[in-house]
């Protein structure tokens, strides 16, 4: 593992954190799968000498989400169409409430390259356990994703056109980030 012991403070500067969503419902052929950055969050790493002293924290602001794009669908997502879905999400699916990760545990990866990681997400007020790898390359770059079911926290899936066409429950959150040196 090429991640120095200490303390890392990263953030939008270090890499990416962004949610994926999907689409379902007898309409689904009608919306959008998106991709959204997270342009607001900090997370910090306290790596020990020996994996299991390790931290993972994460703050994110749930208003900061940005529809990077949108794939599928009837039409182009247009600029409105963005910002109408991005209030959306501000107003009445995360309710601008905070989104916090704290580890519970961190542990060696089985595969030796990087860590497996257990702990709380904090997602619409709610706080419920959570568990997702993360991959450490050679030079201490860090990647992985987690699938985020929303019903488990308590969100509504939206929907509109009846019911017809609905969010996929399920929503991946992947980040790539690469610590500075030295």
């Amino acid at each position: 593992m090429a991640l120095r012991p200490g303390t890392h403070t990263l953030g939008p500067e270090h890499g990416t954190l962004t949610v994926r969503t999907g689409r379902t419902g007898a309409a689904a052929k009608a919306g959008h799968d998106l991709l959204f950055d997270v342009t607001a969050w900090q997370a910090t790493l306290v790596i020990g000498e020996d994996p299991a002293q390790s931290t993972v924290m994460l703050d994110a602001d749930a208003a900061s989400l940005r529809v990077r794009e949108g794939t599928g669908g009837m039409q182009t997502l247009g600029d409105d169409d963005k910002a109408n879905i991005e209030q959306t999400i501000d107003e009445e699916v995360l309710k601008r409430q905070a989104i916090e990760f704290r580890s519970t545990s961190v542990d060696a990866a089985p595969d030796g390259a990087g860590l497996s990681v257990q702990g709380e997400l904090t997602l619409a007020g709610t706080t419920r356990p959570i568990a997702f790898d993360v991959a450490i390359s050679d030079g201490g770059a860090l990647s992985g994703s987690a699938v985020v079911k929303q019903t488990d926290w308590g969100i509504a899936l939206y929907s509109t056109l009846f019911g017809a066409l609905k969010v996929a429950d399920d929503v991946e959150v992947v980040f790539d980030i690469t610590p500075p040196t030295g």
